[in-house]
């Protein structure tokens, strides 16, 4: 069974968008140009493929060149933004340095917009995507990206679900004939879904259940979230995985694969002005749909702390964690998850962040310890702090450390030297991220699928500068509260025998 609008289609029925397609796949050469012969001489960027809520961009920023990149006065990005008559939102971000692209398109819908029991259900029809269309064969999709010098891959997270090509600028509109003709034109058959499935049963025990942490972190999250989704895995449980069938996997794909419900973003060497014809004649064809309303289980008030003590064979060293509920970006009435941010940055992020110097560097009883914060999640997400003891060291007395430092932030709140610090390495990062195509269009689709606008985006760093220590202060006692926490900790099993 195949799914398909039928405004795409021609008058001899075949769909108006794969006819210049199969001719270029054909010949090899870019839709809307002469035959070309060529070899891709500079390596494109690394791409990531997060399969969990992956947030934390810091993590994936560098500086891929040396000089950095002009953007307009008042912009940090410079980001250029359309909506096509279909609804779907087209986000340019220039960048002429070299003649490539990234190209990407980001669903409003991820692991938490599923029905009841198909946890794990958008991850599933992310492998799908790749199965082919009428023009496409199944598996060719990324041969062809490869084939043209390119790399591709796709992601979900609770929130959102991507797919993505790094690729020369003169083939971008290759790979956007080919993404929109799978937005419409998806094909699999059940031998296809029972094999993917499979493959996703496999994937599950390889990064979850084979690690004592990933299900310890499966465990933190589902003890976090009593009602909302966020505290069910993106990848899914293994018996809801066992129980999916091809119509979930079809009808979800109907339900939210939608013009309407997704943003084209494009960064590289294209102007909004190049790129807008080619995204009219490609996404701009296919039709919006009815798609829900993103409606979800609110989570109720946290009245009581909660723990999760895990004792596992596999475990070699003891961790520690504490999760606690707080605003996203989205959800914060109070003005304070740029202040969130900084916070996390003051308490846990690298070597000269507090908890880090404290258990680390001055009493010695830590082989590591941080904190981050989710801000980027569409609802109410999670302020997580995290440390592993030295040996000998059992994690009670950790922990106890561990809120001593807490409590004396709450108490005495940061200092002046510790805000600007914090506030440069933030700001900092948002230049260089103008340096890496990928991780430039993350930070715009993460915000845009979260409810965030290009201008939103645009000023962040401004938002960033205004903050004073005592919102910071605010933040944390807004935060910090062990009412509202899951205290997590994972042991070897001999400790629970014992």
């Amino acid at each position: 069974m195949t799914r398909r609008r039928e405004p795409l289609f021609g008058g001899a029925g075949r769909p108006i968008l794969t006819e210049r397609l199969a001719r270029a796949l054909r010949t090899g050469e870019r839709p809307d140009s002469p035959p070309i012969d060529w070899i891709v001489l500079m390596p494109f960027f690394r791409h990531f493929a997060p399969r969990e809520l992956g947030l934390a961009i810091a993590g994936f920023l560098f500086a891929a060149f040396a000089t950095p990149v002009s953007a307009e006065p008042g912009k940090t990005f410079g980001a250029e933004t359309f909506t096509l008559d279909n609804g779907m939102q087209v986000v340019v971000i220039s960048n002429h340095r070299a003649p490539v692209v990234h190209h990407a398109v980001w669903y409003r819908v991820g692991a938490a917009d599923e029905p009841p029991g198909k946890s794990g259900i958008a991850h599933m029809l992310e492998h799908l995507m790749f199965k082919g269309t009428d023009t496409i064969a199944a598996g060719e999709f990324s041969k062809i990206v490869a084939r043209n010098g390119g790399s591709d891959n796709a992601f979900t997270s609770q929130d959102y679900t991507g797919y993505f090509q790094n690729i020369s600028a003169d083939r971008l509109p290759l790979v956007m004939e080919m993404e929109a003709d799978r937005m419409s034109n998806l094909e699999f058959s059940e031998q296809d879904f029972l094999t993917e499935r499979e493959v996703v049963l496999e994937e599950r025990r390889s990064r979850t259940d084979n690690r004592a942490q990933g299900q310890f972190s499966e465990q933190i999250g589902a003890a976090q979230y009593l009602s909302h989704p966020y505290g069910l895995p993106v990848i899914g449980w293994e018996h809801e995985i066992r129980g999916y069938t091809y119509d979930d996997s079809l009808n979800f794909y109907r339900r939210f694969y939608a013009p309407n419900n997704a943003i084209l973003i494009v960064a590289g060497d294209i102007t909004a002005d190049a790129l807008r014809p080619l995204a009219e004649d490609t996404y701009g064809r296919i039709p919006a749909a009815e798609v829900p309303p993103r409606i979800r289980p609110a989570e109720p008030p946290q009245l009581a702390a909660r723990r999760v003590v895990m004792y596992d064979a596999r475990v070699a060293n003891p961790e520690w964690m504490r999760s606690y509920l707080a605003p996203s970006y989205r959800t914060d009435e109070d003005h304070q998850a740029v202040a969130l941010d900084i916070l996390s940055t003051i308490l846990g992020n690298g070597p000269t962040s507090r908890l880090y110097q404290s258990l680390v560097v001055d009493r010695q009883i830590a082989t590591s310890a941080g904190a981050y914060y989710s801000g980027g999640s569409y609802d109410d997400t999670r302020f997580v702090v995290y440390a592993r003891p030295r040996p000998g060291v059992d994690l009670e007395a950790l922990e106890t450390a561990i809120d001593e430092e807490l409590a004396k932030l709450i108490e005495e709140g940061v200092t002046e030297e510790e805000l600007e610090r914090a506030k440069f390495g933030i700001q900092s990062l948002a230049v260089y991220s103008r340096d890496n195509l990928s991780t430039l269009a993350r930070i715009f689709g993460v915000a845009l699928t979260s409810g965030a606008t290009v201008e939103d985006i645009e000023r962040w760093p401004d938002l960033v500068e205004a903050v004073t220590p005592d919102d910071v202060l605010a933040a944390a006692r807004l935060v910090l509260v062990e009412r509202q926490s899951v205290t997590g900790m994972l042991l070897p099993e001999e400790e629970e025998a014992s």
